[in-house]
């Protein structure tokens, strides 16, 4: 099913004409490219719904299956090292359904004997979502050869319970709790709630057990096994932990098996938390998403090629700047996109950056360098509203440093994009990404004015825009050149190198370093701005990749700001003014 039919088919209500009326408190969302049927559950849960569960909607609703007596009464634990059932759902309208309901174990260190493969050795579990998407994609089969497709349990639902985890369950103190949310305020999934997935249950019993009771020959086995590997490499894919126990299997009641057309055992395929794509069809992925996202950052301010807007995502305008707004499903938080193009979204999903190679840029706060999963180039940034600066009580500028503090994330973007306009080259805002709820109250904040100026400012549900217990990720371009000329032609025009850095790499002299500090000082005031505690390492500029520093037009080094944190229009007042 295409996504516009999938899309149609959510709300229309799916294949049974009883769900053409969707519940009044549905919402279609869009995670990773799969559809969901989004509701709160009776328990304040929350359960998304694929357009293989609309059939049997009320049936996956969570009294009709975890309802404590029930499933105790009715599940099957089945064999593996992760927490995985076979339960049957009550009957709904006469109807009941077989699931295999599995607690996702992201996050987790995966046990070394499933470490198979060496250059698996990485390997994580996949968050519940990117599961479904992988697991979606390689039912489609559209990479390698056409005629091998795979049967798999089907992916119905995510239920996320309400229940948090209470401090004392983790065994950790309320301080390192703390810190380890501020120093990883990226992380994918929300850690103190569970995530339950549930598969159709599929039927058949799992090849290792089936050789062993028709007592055929291991070899029989290891072949079935190489097949189904071989048959997954070739369609893209890889199984970190591919056993024989995922390979499901039909018997006869004459001992034989349930045959293709072509000769071959006929198998289903289950269990995918260690699924992934192999080097080669993942970089065919990250080279398509990388063009097609330069074409749309190119444009992005251009609008959405005329498209509907979807219903899981909102336009909105803050500060003079337009974003995509939509809620990050996986951690409860939110995700503001610059630009009007709501394709641009997903790219920016905590799940694309946040478990990636990151390379750290600053020796004394959270900036990262990092490439997304789909081979863009990114720099995020923790946001610093709400606290206090450090600076030099003897330094001249202390007192109006301390007087402004810290501007919001949405401010430093609408200045960036200001300035880029007047004339002064910056970095390129990307997207702001709020997390999910801080454990405990944020009562680390020290400088609560940006929160009281910003309160009047909303989100579509009425929520405050810039809100105490969350974090909030700043997520700039990585300069390598110009939007324009990436989207025409892809390639590493240029390097970004720091002011700072290229005086210790040699490059300036102390007395072109202090000139480019100044003239930067210079248009930013003719442009009625200022930076507050401009240093060397606000400046980007630009070398070739054989080390020459890029001039422009009239001779003078290219530089780009890169800092905002402080910059405010000249003469405006302390309190959080922008």
């Amino acid at each position: 099913m295409e996504p516009d039919t999938e899309l149609r088919a959510i709300r229309g209500g799916g294949r049974n004409d009883s769900f053409n009326q969707l519940p009044s408190d549905a919402n279609i969302v869009k995670l990773l490219g799969v559809h969901y049927l989004h509701l709160k559950t009776a328990d304040d849960g929350d359960l998304y719904i694929t357009k293989y569960g609309l059939p049997y909607m009320d049936c996956l609703r969570p009294e009709n299956w975890y309802e404590k007596e029930w499933f105790e009464g009715h599940r099957e634990r089945l064999k593996g090292t992760s927490t995985v059932y076979r339960v049957p759902t009550k009957k709904i309208g006469g109807k009941s359904v077989e699931l295999v309901v599995k607690w996702s174990r992201v996050g987790q260190d995966v046990p070394l004997e499933t470490k198979v493969l060496d250059e698996l050795l990485s390997a994580e579990f996949n968050s519940p979502f990117e599961e479904f998407s992988l697991v979606e994609e390689m039912r489609r089969g559209a990479y390698g050869p056409p005629e091998i497709r795979f049967l798999t349990n089907r992916p119905a639902a995510i239920y996320v319970p309400p229940e948090r985890l209470q401090l004392w369950q983790t065994g950790r103190s309320k301080y390192k709790i703390n810190m380890k949310v501020r120093k990883h305020p990226g992380v994918e999934i929300d850690i103190l709630r569970q995530y339950i997935l549930i598969y159709e249950w599929v039927r058949g019993v799992d090849a290792a057990e089936a050789f062993e009771q028709l007592e055929l020959p291991q070899e029989g086995l290891h072949r079935l096994t190489q097949h189904v590997q071989e048959a997954l490499t070739k369609k893209g894919f890889l199984v970190a932990d591919m056993k024989p126990a995922h390979i499901i299997v039909r018997k006869r009641n004459d001992g034989t098996f349930v045959h293709r057309r072509n000769q071959e055992i006929l198998y289903a395929l289950v269990d995918f938390e260690l699924l992934l794509r192999t080097p080669e069809y993942e970089e065919i992925i990250k080279s398509a998403k990388r063009a097609e996202y330069l074409t749309r950052m190119r444009d992005r301010f251009l609008g959405g090629e005329g498209q509907p807007f979807p219903p899981f995502l909102k336009p909105v305008n803050v500060f003079g700047v337009d974003y995509i707004y939509g809620h990050v499903e996986s951690t409860g938080g939110a995700l503001w996109v610059v630009g009007k193009d709501p394709n641009l979204f997903d790219y920016f999903q905590p799940e694309r950056w946040r478990k990636t190679h990151q390379i750290k840029l600053s020796e004394s706060h959270h900036v990262y360098y990092t490439q997304t999963k789909d081979n863009i180039n990114l720099v995020w940034k923790t946001s610093r509203v709400g606290e206090v600066p450090e600076i030099d009580p003897h330094d001249a500028q202390s007192p109006r440093i301390i007087d402004h503090g810290y501007n919001s994330p949405f401010e430093e973007f609408s200045l960036a994009l200001e300035l880029n306009r007047l004339g002064i080259a910056t970095t390129y805002p990307r997207a702001i990404y709020m997390t999910g709820p801080q454990t405990e109250p944020a009562d680390y904040i020290a400088d609560r004015r940006r929160y009281e100026s910003h309160k009047a400012i909303v989100t579509p549900e009425g929520k405050p825009l810039l809100r105490p217990d969350h974090d909030y990720i700043k997520i700039w371009g990585y300069w390598n050149g110009p939007d324009e000329l990436l989207a025409d032609r892809d390639g590493d025009y240029y390097r970004g190198i720091s002011a700072l850095q290229a005086f210790k790499e040699g490059l300036l002299t102390r007395a072109l370093l202090n000139e480019l500090i100044a003239r930067m000082r210079g248009k930013l005031a003719a442009a009625g701005f200022e930076s507050l505690n401009l240093t060397s390492h606000h400046l980007l500029l630009s070398s070739t990749p054989g080390g020459t520093l890029i001039r422009d037009g009239e001779g003078f080094l290219e530089v780009r700001l890169c800092n905002f944190e402080q910059v405010r229009r000249v003469g405006a007042a302390g309190q959080g003014g922008s």
